[in-house]
């Protein structure tokens, strides 16, 4: 029985191994963490993420050849191949603070499985690192091998959260880059054969280790950069009088275009792509290509001033002042489906609410109140400016509330902010939520998710994101 041992049990880890030890029940998995608690909830039957169809596969396997433990150097010493997924945030201090990924537990990972490996092995880079870390990775191993072999592979990960086990079940395709050696290209094949048990040939791509670690860069930025087109376009839309949604079809028609990642929204979040937008634009700093990293840097601008485009619609609506007034959020994952708040732009307009002393009420199905009030808790560096951004102050916490029904959170407030497309949100009672809400009665739609012109009709007055204007706004300013 071959052997795998996967260090990190984080979103990219614990659903990849899952599906690997479905569907090669030949293989013994086994997936290490050193947090204790983490893999405590990988062996319960509640799961330490949330992703739809993930408990199945974890089930079925789980204690078959599907195993979760704390044990690190015990199964990195027994594994004949080891996925590396762990962290790699972005420097919050030191050179390249803001903007370079912080390797701190790659290294780690590496001096370790060097100090308690004594058989050949093949190492896979499985989460998102800069180009060249493989080079780093050989380096650590080959000083330390006590003769040892290690192959280093680089097999990036193209999941999106709340669809991650049906991408890894059914993946556009699967990249996996190496030396060009006879080493380096048996080791390729090596988890090739692996991957082949069920994805197609044709959809299994195989390069060099540099092409392999930049595409999965070059993936993001790409697809970060059509979500901020089209958000550049919906402020267009507003101050033209065209929607957003109807530009957006019409483009998307063209073939050379395609309709993905054309929704206008509050802005993207989650753990990928402003993290490594930021990362691009550190290369290509390092490499002397100032102008390539100023274009990148157009994607993430553009994300922040749709965030702050939004926030400040919502307070000049409401005469200029937040104060006192209560305000719902409908959402606070960074998209649905997950439980992830990671860059969420619930955050960001959470937190600017609260500095406008307003009183916020959240609603979100799957986030806790414990994370909710971390992050608006929590200090970050501001990537453009390396200035700390401003948390939620101790004194704040009280004008915060965290609540698991959508109509007590909407209950007796002036406003309503949509700030992620819940599939529940379209079927909400607005009738009910008006009825019970101070008038005039706003609603903030950050997704698109509701009709407007039947929201209008019960009596709220609407701002969507890249659509006309309501009437009472035309009058507003929309300072950004």
């Amino acid at each position: 029985m071959v052997k795998i041992c996967c260090i990190g049990a984080g979103y990219v880890g614990g659903p990849t191994m899952a599906v690997i030890a479905l569907k090669c029940p030949e293989l013994e998995v086994v997936v290490v963490d050193i947090c204790a608690s983490r893999i405590d909830a990988w062996n319960s039957d509640k799961l330490p993420i949330y992703e739809p169809g993930l408990d199945d596969v974890v089930k079925a396997c789980r204690g078959r050849n599907l195993f979760f433990s704390t044990d690190i150097e015990k199964h990195v010493a027994d594994a004949e191949i080891l996925f590396l997924s762990v962290n790699t945030p972005t420097k919050t201090s030191g050179l390249g603070a803001g903007k370079a990924a912080d390797l701190t537990f790659w290294e780690k990972a590496a001096r370790m499985i060097a100090d308690v490996s004594n058989s050949d092995k093949i190492v896979v880079e499985k989460s998102t690192v800069p180009v060249k870390t493989a080079e780093a990775i050989e380096k650590i191993l080959n000083h330390n091998n006590n003769g040892v072999k290690y192959q280093v592979l680089s097999n990036p990960e193209f999941l999106s959260e709340g669809t991650a086990i049906e991408d890894l079940l059914y993946p556009e395709r699967v990249l996996i880059g190496g030396r060009e050696t006879p080493e380096g290209r048996k080791a390729v094949q090596t988890l090739k054969d692996i991957y082949a048990r069920w994805v197609p040939d044709d959809l299994i791509i195989t390069t060099n280790l540099w092409s392999a670690e930049l595409s999965k860069l070059a993936s993001n930025a790409f697809q970060a950069q059509r979500v901020s087109s089209i958000n550049a376009m919906s402020a267009l839309c507003e101050a033209t009088g065209a929607s957003v949604s109807e530009v957006a079809y019409a483009i998307g028609m063209d073939s050379r275009i395609g309709p993905k990642f054309l929704n206008s929204s509050v802005g993207f979040g989650g753990s990928c792509f402003q993290k490594d937008i930021l990362n691009l634009i550190y290369i290509c700093e390092c490499n002397g290509l100032p102008e390539v990293a100023n274009y990148w840097k157009q994607v993430i601008k553009i994300n922040d001033y749709q965030k702050r485009r939004f926030l400040n619609r919502v307070i000049s609506s409401m005469f200029n002042t937040v104060s006192g007034k209560k305000i719902a959020i409908l959402g606070f994952a960074f998209k649905k489906d997950t439980a992830d708040t990671r860059e969420s732009a619930s955050i960001f307009v959470s937190q600017g609410l609260l500095r406008e002393k307003a009183i916020i009420s959240i609603y979100d199905p799957k986030v806790t109140e414990d994370q909710i009030q971390y992050d608006l808790a929590t200090n970050k560096l501001d990537w453009d400016s390396q200035v700390p951004q401003q948390p939620m102050s101790p004194s704040a916490k009280k004008q915060v509330t965290v609540t698991w029904d959508p109509y007590e959170a909407t209950k007796g407030a002036h406003g309503v902010c949509i700030l992620t497309e819940w599939d529940e949100f379209k079927v909400l009672d607005y009738k009910k939520i008006y009825d019970g809400m101070q008038k005039p009665a706003f609603m903030f739609d950050g997704r698109n998710m509701v009709d407007p012109v039947k929201l209008r009709e019960i009596g709220f007055i609407v701002y969507s994101i890249g659509r006309p204007l309501d009437p009472w706004l035309l009058d507003m300013p929309a300072v950004a």
